[in-house]
């Protein structure tokens, strides 16, 4: 009887079901585990990494050996590795599993050595593997534009937050490998059958980003806001000829490495976020589009009185005054919003409108960076004449401070537009669009005349008898540029000011376009006392980082006054 029990029994395995019963003791003796790819790192123009992987481990389980203990496992492991306790006691009861993740992304000598711990407390069934930990050795530098990875899931591992490390997750990511094995006594059978694709570590992303610089300029903006008492502030500072972004700068701002410890307003870019009115730069917009048209020049004269009535709301200047008359160079160098608008009468219907979206405003930059804002440039309906008066001194308009830089590089770099770009070369974003700087596009917006002519104008605004803002002056250099002040819209009105400073230099052979951005500051200074003064420490630095030389040439002498 106990023979044919036997005889049957075989039968039954071999010839009956064979298959079936096959891979039970296969899956019984077998553990499929995941081969983590290495995330690319994130570089700056010179190779220094902004975010890197070190060596690091997962903590793994084999349920059918940590199940009988699954409650004290699960008390350790969650005072250890800060792991929830729940969901941790249930994957170390996980029937029918071998192989279950508890902890992704560990540091090497932690993860050890709670293994060793655990083994010590007689723990069996918790094992490590490979698993690269994400790390941003500058801290806070670029973080606002490099963004960060949060905790990682258990099972999908890398979690990126925002910045680069969101938009670009699938070019760093990679793909995961995977391997099986025979185990036996819960450990690997050295002549069993193993299957093994090795994972694909993701690319590596370099920016346009100057580490040391980006450095520099969050320090100096840290500065500027506490001494003005400001909300906060970020700059931009371009490479004039090619469009680089080298500096993309806020602050506040957070360390990467504990994103979970900063505020989610300052995990963003400002720079790109922030839509805000850009005051009086945008004047050099409309003076460049002026003279492209052959409307003025910069000797046009101008009277402007005291007070411009116009619809039902008069525009009034900065400053008060009797009737004053002055060329258009001197109501570019006296920031003058009536001599502003007066010359912008001279433009045709809709033809301040077109010439601003070709300088790129109302439109995103496509640089790759989430939360990017286009402004708002009114159209249609909304673009009446009262619209039109005011968004020719800097009003009614908003911009965010990668278009405005954009924009006025555009005079840097003779009257020809240069996209913006992040990434070098070029990457793909999840959606399958190529942003860098070899698909950057150029676009002549006005002439070569014209620029030149607005520059000049520009170097009046530093100047220390003409100009208003002589704090943004670059020893030994000729600088273009131009201040900005405006009120903060709100809803229902407005509250509290945006001051700015933009330019470039040398004036006369551009190389780098610079924009800096005060919210709200307190103690009463304008865009030419607050932004000013950063503007000549960032751009001083960027002349002596790269070596310019002063071109040697004297700075423009036109009229300011008739």
């Amino acid at each position: 009887m106990v023979l044919s029990i036997f005889g049957g029994r075989l039968v039954q395995l071999q010839g009956l079901d064979p298959r079936s019963y096959a891979e039970m003791a296969a899956a019984e003796g077998s553990r499929n585990v995941v081969l983590p790819a290495a995330r690319g790192d994130i570089l700056d123009r010179n190779g220094e990494p902004l975010a890197d992987s070190v060596d690091g481990l997962m903590v793994v389980a084999d349920p059918k050996l940590t199940t009988d203990d699954a409650s004290e496992i699960a008390t350790f492991l969650a005072r250890r590795l800060d792991v929830e306790y729940v969901t941790t006691l249930e994957r170390l009861r996980e029937e029918g599993s071998r192989y279950e993740y508890i902890a992704r992304q560990v540091p090497s000598t932690l993860a050890m050595d709670v293994v060793s711990e655990a083994r010590e407390l007689g723990y069996d069934g918790i094992f490590t593997q490979r698993d690269p930990v994400r790390e941003y050795p500058a801290g806070d530098v670029a973080a606002n534009v490099v963004g960060a990875l949060g905790i990682p899931d258990p099972v999908e591992g890398d979690r990126p937050l925002v910045g680069l490390e969101l938009a670009f997750d699938d070019w760093l990511a990679g793909t995961d490998g995977s391997a099986r094995y025979e185990v036996g006594g819960g450990n690997k059978l050295p002549l069993g059958d193993n299957v093994k694709v090795a994972p694909v570590d993701g690319k590596d992303l370099v920016t346009t980003i100057d580490r040391d610089m980006q450095w520099y300029a969050q320090r100096v903006l840290a500065q500027t806001t506490r001494t003005a008492g400001a909300k906060s502030a970020f700059a931009v500072i371009m490479d004039s000829r090619t469009g680089d972004l080298l500096t993309l700068a806020d602050y506040p701002t957070f360390d990467a490495n504990a994103p979970e410890r900063a505020k989610k307003v300052n995990r963003v870019s400002r720079a790109l976020g922030d839509v805000y009115e850009p005051g009086s730069v945008q004047k050099v917009l409309t003076m460049a589009a002026l003279m492209d048209a052959g409307k003025v020049t910069p000797r046009t004269r101008i009277t402007v009185p005291p007070l411009l009535r116009r619809q039902d709301s008069p525009i009034g200047d900065w400053f008060d005054h009797g009737e004053i008359n002055l060329t258009l160079a001197g109501v570019l160098a006296k920031s003058s919003n009536i001599g502003t608008v007066l010359a912008a009468d001279e433009f045709d219907e809709g033809e301040l409108r077109d010439y601003l979206v070709d300088f790129g405003l109302g439109s995103h930059t496509r640089l790759g960076v989430p939360g990017e804002s286009a402004g708002i440039l009114p159209s249609g309906a909304l673009w009446t004449d009262q619209t039109e008066d005011r968004i020719a001194f800097g009003q009614a308009l908003s911009v965010n401070a990668v278009q405005m830089a954009a924009a006025v590089n555009t005079i840097a770099n003779g009257g020809v537009r240069v996209d913006p770009s992040l990434i070098q070369g070029t990457a793909v974003l999840g959606d399958g669009t190529e942003v860098g700087t070899e698909v950057a596009t150029r676009r002549r917006v006005v002439s070569e005349r014209a620029a030149t002519q607005t520059m000049k104008m520009m170097e009046l605004v530093v100047d220390p008898e003409e100009g208003v803002a002589p704090g943004a002056a670059v020893p030994g250099y000729r600088v273009a540029g131009k201040t900005g002040t405006a009120q903060r819209a709100v809803a229902g009105g407005y509250d509290g000011f945006t001051v700015s400073f933009a330019g470039f230099a040398p004036a006369d052979d551009p190389r780098f376009t610079v924009y800096v951005v005060v919210q709200e500051p307190s103690n009463g200074g304008g865009g030419g006392s607050v932004a000013g003064p950063a503007f000549a420490k960032l751009m001083g630095y960027a002349l002596r980082r790269y070596g310019v030389p002063p071109t040697g040439a004297e700075p423009s002498r036109l009229p300011v006054e008739w």
